[in-house]
């Protein structure tokens, strides 16, 4: 029998405070009692028999696999707070790791993750199916996890089937994921501020028509040759399956609760429709995904603005120097994944720079997305949320983004490779990627994949081989200032007057009973040129120029559907080569790891662009054809790229660490802030000790990611130099000795940000990490705007951010989102205060900072910020929000699954972990 469970909408869809406003118990449980019925038991069937991991492959992926609830379901959970089967049993388990890992074993890690053995036993199955009554596919789900096992005869069977299961689990997130990509969230989900905010982040930098989503389609099976007719009728089977699963529902009346919370359906008459799924729907998804995760670049005008500061400050030639030394473009400290010395230039500074096209100053204006508002599109949070959703689209610093933990088998116990991996997307209900088991013709895998993408696992495991991925942020992305002509629509494209094309998208809402948002409307209106949308408009030279965004990836977002179905073919991955090459047609800038029994390997995907000599892929340049990609076409956005042997890639390094740093020496990535302290180092401390005691095992490489997930960056790599330059004289301030003393304390008990004990919400050394998230804005400060002056310093934090504690409030998810310590200026901090101290310094910055260089004096700075900090209450420094009061440090760090939907899941301890995480080791290969 099909799963009858639903749920959704986005932290955007407020669905909890509206249903308690006018759902009673009483009339929840009459209404309730017509609505439920039982999930259908099944005979069992056996375990696959072409597993080479031995059982010792394990994954985990929280709240859990349901991510649909029927209008009952979501008025049980908001009324008493019960859950639909699976929709959070991985929760527990997750959450449990923090408190749980200090004696974890190889016997005990499923305690904590699921075991991703491919098949189920026979005494473990719940439930068997057969989609839309077909004979050539089963959906098998399993009785612990719900996770469902598609096996089919065919391959358009096999798709089908993971289409259908996909629907059951992620239908209603699909749905809102594909307005998204649209641009039409809105007009589908409800007007709140938030939902705004998310369209307009997206459809700002990927503005497609239906013509273009179409395109995209027929230039990737024609490009791809067999392996495209593969996938174009691979996906058509997939949406077959899925807009089975919404006859089925619709007619059988189990569909998603949210299709009537927002007014989609009737839950008297069942009036109203639930539109079937095409093939562009697919598209747009993967736009808004490869935007999240998979699109390094950007910023260059940010750049722009800080160098001109700086050169304002300090003159040409050291105003370079200085902001040179921040960029830290290619540190000498800083930690790699491929750290065996290897070089692999790209994006390198040029000796002299060609065609830069830097503003005049003050002339910079952010392109408006927003046009004729009205109602509660026109309103405060309506502004904020569009200011919020501008800075992110803009930003060259892509947030959240997933580790790696990999150890070749010379320095295991067993002597076969270990690997602890993962993506962190985030934490949301349901969760935007899903578990499933896919055995097919042509296709063997188990893993994760996105919502509405999961015609092939994404990042998972094979018959004798496991893959995954973080985000690697080289730049894909260029800006190029387009000459104006005639007027502010027309512009110069190699010497001919060119009109820009208008693309618009009217978006109108109404309340409903999930969103109570007032009425309102706009349009969303983007200018392209041939060089991608206008983002900015400005003078250079006094000549008037609009910014513009180009993107490797842009109208290619389908392209990357090979590669992933590369990776689920048994008969394509055999070894550390065949994965390269099959990642290597991934344009998604992304970091791959591969483990097999015998080998490991790593290959740095995305479609990185052959520039013109002398272009500084670092600032604006003149759109002009000297200074275009190597081989560029505008028709088509294709160019020359970079080869495969030029980007990172290695086989049988010692061991791999990935936490979004920098991936190889002379290979620049476009986000700031690979210096000298990075949240990567937490990762290679802890595995570097572990590989030269040598006896790696499965659960000692869990322990290492689990300890570095607890740390808080700035102490364990940070506080130490700062408490030396304070100690350098004895502490006579009561103040400031008594916060000393607890610094230390904690800095001895390893610096991390954990319970006293699991469930006591409530941090152990609890006021020396109140002490540190007042202080490291204030010391920084301290440090750095006395020498850099004001706008100097505030123009630098807009490249990068002093502080990404786990209560800020960063990012395109806000508060509560679990990464941390992505970006901030500890590497800054860490080098100016050696540089202080006297110690050795590689790749120092321009000059000292802390108190002029003088040690007394920086001394006098740490100790003033550090006493202001101290008297901050706990109530100034986490001032609370919805979910949690002023004061509450636990619940102010605290991770939530955001609610897309109706069900809600309680917060759970923070960690800085991936989302989707896999610990694998194979005993044996084909």
């Amino acid at each position: 029998m099909p799963r009858r469970n639903s749920r959704t909408l986005l932290d955007r869809l407020r669905t909890p405070g509206r249903l308690s406003g006018f759902l009673k118990s009483a009339s929840i449980c009459v209404l309730v009692a017509g609505l439920l019925s039982p999930l259908a038991q099944a005979p069992a069937t056996a375990a696959a028999s072409n597993d080479y991991c031995g059982g010792q492959c394990s994954d985990i992926l929280p709240p859990g696999e349901n991510g649909n609830a029927t209008l009952a379901q979501i008025l049980l959970n908001q009324a008493f707070g019960t859950q639909p089967d699976h929709a959070e049993d991985q929760l527990g388990p997750y959450a449990n790791l923090a408190k749980g890992y200090s004696t974890l074993t190889n016997a005990t890690i499923n305690t904590f993750f699921n075991d991703a053995s491919f098949g189920v036993a026979s005494d473990q199955v719940a439930s068997t199916e057969k989609p839309a009554g077909r004979s050539d596919v089963t959906i098998v789900r399993d009785k612990k996890t719900g996770v469902p096992h598609i096996t089919g005869t065919t391959r358009y069977g096999t798709e089908f089937g993971a289409g259908y299961a996909a629907a059951e689990d992620r239908l209603w997130l699909m749905d809102v994921f594909r307005h998204v990509g649209r641009g039409q969230l809105t007009t589908f989900a409800g007007g709140a501020a938030a939902n705004q905010g998310l369209e307009q982040q997206f459809w700002r930098n990927a503005p497609y028509t239906e013509a273009d989503l179409q395109a995209q389609i027929d230039n990737a099976v024609a490009n791809a040759g067999t392996r495209g007719q593969t996938a174009l009728d691979d996906a058509n089977a997939y949406i077959a399956g899925i807009n089975a699963y919404i006859d089925a529902s619709d007619s059988g009346r189990y569909f998603p609760g949210e299709y009537v919370l927002t007014g989609h359906k009737d839950s008297v008459t069942n009036a109203g429709t639930i539109d079937h799924f095409k093939l562009t729907d697919l598209v747009a998804l993967a736009s808004v995904i490869g935007a999240l995760f998979g699109s390094g670049g950007g910023g260059e005008v940010n750049n722009a603005i800080s160098l001109l500061a700086a050169q304002e400050k300090y003159g040409v030639t050291q105003g370079t120097a200085v902001w040179e030394s921040f960029r830290e473009r290619n540190d000498p400290e800083a930690v790699l994944t491929v750290h065996n010395g290897e070089s692999f230039p790209y994006a390198t500074k040029p000796a002299t720079a060609q065609g830069q096209a830097l503003p005049d100053k003050g002339s910079v204006s952010t392109e408006p997305l927003v046009y004729d508002p009205t109602g509660t599109g026109a309103d405060q949070s309506a502004s904020a949320a569009s200011a919020t959703a501008t800075a992110n689209a803009l930003s060259s610093a892509k947030r959240g983004m997933s580790n790696a933990l990999v150890v070749s088998g010379k320095y295991t116990a067993s002597g076969h490779p270990v690997a602890v991996f993962g993506p962190q997307t985030g934490y949301f209900a349901p969760q935007l990627l899903m578990l499933q088991e896919i055995q097919g013709p042509g296709i063997s895998a188990r893993g994760a994949s996105f919502a509405g993408l999961s015609m092939y696992v994404e990042l998972g495991r094979g018959q004798d081989y496991s893959w995954s991925a973080t985000t690697s942020g080289q730049d894909i992305i260029d800006t190029y200032a387009v000459e104006l002509c005639t007027d502010d629509y027309h512009y110069l494209y190699h010497g001919t007057c060119t009109a820009m094309d208008k693309i618009e998208q009217k978006n109108s809402w109404a309340p409903t009973t999930a969103d109570g948002t007032a009425a309102g409307s706009y349009t969303m209106r983007v200018w392209k040129t041939k060089y991608g949308p206008v983002e900015y408009r400005a003078t250079v030279g006094g000549k008037k120029v609009a910014y513009t965004t180009l993107r490797s990836s842009y109208m290619h977002e389908a392209d990357s559907i090979i590669g992933f179905q590369m990776l689920n073919d048994p008969d394509y991955v055999k070894s550390p080569q065949t994965f390269q090459a099959a990642v290597q047609h991934i344009n998604y800038t992304f970091n791959w790891f591969y483990a097999d029994s015998t080998h490991t390997a790593y290959y740095n995907s995305g479609d990185n662009p052959v520039r013109a000599s002398g272009v500084d892929p670092e600032f604006p340049v003149w759109a002009q054809a000297a200074y275009d990609w190597q081989g560029w076409d505008p028709a088509t956005n294709t160019a020359t790229y970079t080869p495969a042997s030029a980007h990172p890639n290695s086989i049988d390094q010692d061991y791999y660490i990935s936490w979004n740093n920098k991936q190889a020496l002379d290979y620049s990535t476009a986000s700031w802030g690979d210096g000298s302290v990075h949240r990567g180092n937490l990762l290679e401390d802890r595995v570097k000790k572990l590989v030269a005691a040598g006896g790696v095992t499965r659960a000692s490489l869990v322990k290492a990611m689990a300890d570095a997930s607890l740390a808080d960056l700035r102490a364990e790599d940070v506080l130490p130099d700062l408490l030396k330059v304070i100690n350098s004289s004895t502490v006579t301030d009561s103040t400031a000795a008594a916060a000393v003393t607890k610094l230390q304390t904690w800095l001895t008990a390893g610096g991390k940000r954990t319970e006293t004990s699991a469930g006591s919400k409530a941090y152990a050394n609890a006021d020396a990490i109140r002490i540190l998230d007042a202080w490291w804005p204030l010391l920084t400060q301290g440090i750095f705007e006395p020498g850099l002056g004001t706008d100097l310093y505030t123009a630098f934090q807009a490249n990068l951010p002093v502080d990404e504690s786990p209560s800020a409030a960063h990012g395109p998810t806000g508060a509560h989102a679990g990464s941390s310590f992505q970006y901030g200026w500890w590497s800054y901090v860490d080098k100016d205060v050696r540089s202080v101290l006297g110690e050795s310094v590689q790749g120092p910055l321009a000059q000292k900072y802390c108190g002029g260089g003088s040690l007394s004096s920086c001394r006098d700075i740490l100790i003033s910020t550090l006493k202001t900090a101290a008297g901050k209450t706990a109530a100034q420094v986490y001032p609370g929000d919805s979910l949690c009061s002023a004061g509450d440090q636990w619940c102010a760090d605290s991770i939530v699954q955001r609610t897309l939907g109706g069900i809600k899941h309680s917060n759970i301890s923070w960690q800085n972990r991936p989302t989707f995480q896999q610990v694998v080791e194979f005993t044996s290969h084909r």
